[in-house]
């Protein structure tokens, strides 16, 4: 009765190739970006929410989760200004708009610091928190060849300085001497002066190590 025409959907489907083409988000590298920029973080604030629970739950240690937030809340400033503008001109509208259903990483990123923290005391935490931006600061300016010492100089002495406050770290901790030396090295350039190619190459080398030293003190402590 209906000559011609199958039951069969796949058949009418294989007649439109349409319907097999991947579906792209952006038509132009701009608009990749742009998308690429809201995953990471879309990412960042729901790692955030988990570790908030995390923390609640006791599934994770005091110094360990104050580390990690404080990590996490750089990144998540880092990573908010990529996408800042008219459409997404607050956290809370970002948050709405992809449907990101993370209370407790939203209170977090809005008081600014680790639940840990209650006070700006330079009590333990306050220096781990701290010292963990610090670390990230310095390194994320090295990788943007922000590269002058007067620009590097003022956050490397109070890192050092940050360090040295904070009693769980043992008296030999690598990671002082580290930094050190290169305070040492940039106290003896002008406030212009620039670290070569080599010696940014060194130094992010000697402050990813001291970050990973201070981190296993964190996790052993």
């Amino acid at each position: 009765m209906f000559a011609g025409i199958s039951s069969d959907p796949s058949n009418h489907d294989a007649n439109r190739p349409e319907l097999y083409e991947e579906v792209r988000l952006h038509r132009n590298a701009r608009e990749r970006e742009k998308y690429d920029n809201m995953a990471d973080l879309y990412a960042v604030i729901n790692t955030l929410q988990c570790l908030e629970k995390a923390y609640i739950k006791d599934l994770v240690k005091h110094k360990e989760y104050t580390a990690s937030c404080s990590k996490l809340l750089v990144q998540y400033k880092a990573g908010f200004k990529q996408v800042e503008g008219d459409e997404f001109p607050t956290v809370d509208v970002f948050m709405r708009k992809c449907k990101l259903d993370c209370p407790a990483a939203l209170e977090r990123i809005k008081e600014d610091r680790p639940i840990t923290i209650k006070d700006d005391k330079g009590n333990t935490s306050k220096c781990i928190a701290d010292i963990v931006s610090l670390f990230i600061t310095i390194m994320d300016k090295l990788r943007l060849e922000i590269r002058a010492m007067d620009e590097i100089h003022p956050d490397l002495r109070e890192l050092m300085e940050t360090l040295k406050r904070l009693s769980i770290l043992p008296a030999d901790f690598e990671g002082k001497n580290k930094v050190n030396e290169w305070l040492i090295t940039l106290g003896g350039m002008q406030a212009s002066d620039e670290l070569s190619d080599d010696q940014v190459r060194q130094m992010l080398f000697d402050l990813e190590s001291a970050y990973n030293d201070f981190n296993r003190v964190l996790h052993s402590a």
